[in-house]
């Protein structure tokens, strides 16, 4: 390995490198040469508690000895073979998959991010239905690739445009009760957000599917109350639609459940995941589909595949991964922690005129700052964000990195989801960072 100092390690990656969703001018990235647990350390040797998974996605936290062993022992007896034949792992990894999917997923394709995952969903989606439209949401995100990014709510589509919005994806409003895009309030709605949709599907025509995060990740950790996801399966069915569940960031025991959809009973007829089906060790997204779906295939031509479809390094990672999660029954601990981060959370908003409101499921919550609590106005706009304004809670974020505590911030709220294996005392410490951080937005309230 080349001899760099830290300096030159930060030089070189801000130089020939980019730096995702962000300007370049003047990004200076963190070295970070260690990670164990709920911590990763910078090369000068400081710790910073992990209190958002990096993006939502080490859920065993850092170094899990048992995934690591996995990824060894696949590099030595098959470290890639073409998608084409069949291997022991890929075999063994769709049975443990058939054992935490949602019942009635049985049929899997494998890819290397959540991205492409959803990629392959709107694909299926239109060969097997006939129909061309796919209805998202406003406030998702679905991935950076020409199809999945059009598919997105929020502004990282904007940049794309024209050419980003393909032919065909069309958005309906997202389901948040708190600000409702509607102006409608729970409970007493009807729940006319999902209702719109059933509207939507009725008047476009050629609908192939409608894709949700039934727990949005980014935009927010917005969770629906508890009739939305049975009706919006109950619209799919009786419109013969597909109904796409984009659990990416919401799977794998992040809610306190397997998928967030198993709060609510609810079986898409496709589920797209990634990030901690691996624990995010190695890249591997997943798009599965009921047998329904499959079966079109058995004498139609599926036109869908890539190189690294079904790569064995990423899959042995996977079944240990899931394998990890049983063991140490993290399922049920996320849900256990969730009330005691949504006190912990609740009292702080008792405490900071800045925070507008909390929200969330097991071990995802957002912190959602304002400006003004009784107009529920944020600090900064989804404009601010592309045109590179400081945001404020940009602002917290960094005063928390200051602190050793290191959370993601996104428009106008701090997403808290941390490693399934974050002990009590470990919460507490970043919440007491939290509570002090805030003092900056407090400090920006009207007055």
């Amino acid at each position: 390995m080349a001899d760099f100092s830290s300096q030159q390690v930060t030089e070189l990656t801000a130089r020939y490198t980019y730096g995702t969703w962000r300007f370049q001018k003047g990004w200076k990235p963190l070295h970070i040469v260690d990670a164990e647990g709920c911590f990763f350390t910078d090369a000068a040797g400081k710790q910073y508690l992990d209190f958002s998974s990096q993006l939502m996605c080490v859920t065993l936290g850092h170094k899990n000895p048992a995934v690591i062993r996995a990824i060894e022992e696949q590099a030595r007896s098959l470290p890639y073979i073409a998608p084409g034949f069949a291997t022991t792992v890929r075999a063994e990894l769709s049975t443990v998959l058939l054992e935490v999917l949602p019942a009635g997923l049985e049929k899997y394709f494998f890819t290397t991010s959540g991205t492409e995952a959803n990629e392959a969903a709107f694909k299926i989606a239109r060969m097997v239905t006939g129909r061309t439209k796919i209805i998202a949401r406003y406030r998702s995100y679905h991935g950076s690739t020409m199809g999945s990014i059009a598919a997105t709510g929020d502004p990282r589509r904007w940049a794309m445009e024209p050419a980003g919005k393909i032919p065909g994806v069309i958005f309906a409003p997202e389901v948040h009760c708190y600000d409702c895009p509607i102006h409608h309030t729970y409970p007493g709605c009807g729940i006319a957000c999902v209702e719109y949709i059933d509207h939507m599907i009725e008047n476009e025509g050629d609908v192939a599917a409608v894709i949700v995060e039934p727990v949005v990740g980014t935009n927010g950790v917005l969770v629906p109350p508890a009739e939305y996801m049975p009706r919006l399966r109950e619209i799919c069915t009786s419109r013969k639609v597909l109904l796409i569940a984009d659990e990416v960031m919401s799977g794998w025991g992040r809610t306190g459940a397997w998928f967030a959809v198993d709060h609510w009973g609810v079986k898409p007829d496709i589920l797209v995941t990634a990030k901690g089906i691996t624990a995010a060790y190695v890249p591997l997204g997943l798009c599965a589909t009921t047998m329904d779906i499959a079966q079109y295939f058995d004498d139609h031509f599926f036109s869908h595949g890539h190189t690294y479809e079904a790569h064995p390094l990423t899959l042995a990672p996977a079944v240990a991964a899931i394998r990890e999660m049983k063991r140490l029954d993290l399922v049920q601990r996320s849900r256990d922690l969730g009330s005691y981060v949504e006190k912990a959370l609740k009292n702080l908003m008792e405490r900071h005129v800045s925070i507008g409101d909390v929200r969330g499921l097991g071990l995802f919550w957002a912190v959602d700052l304002v400006r003004n609590r009784k107009t529920k106005q944020p600090f900064n706009t989804k404009e601010d964000k592309v045109s590179g304004k400081a945001l404020v809670v940009e602002k917290v974020a960094a005063e928390m990195m200051k602190q050793g505590v290191f959370v993601q911030p996104w428009l106008s709220h701090l997403v808290i989801a941390p490693p399934l294996i974050i002990s009590k005392n470990e919460i507490d410490e970043g919440i007491a960072v939290l509570d002090k951080a805030l003092a900056l937005a407090d400090a920006e309230v009207d007055p």
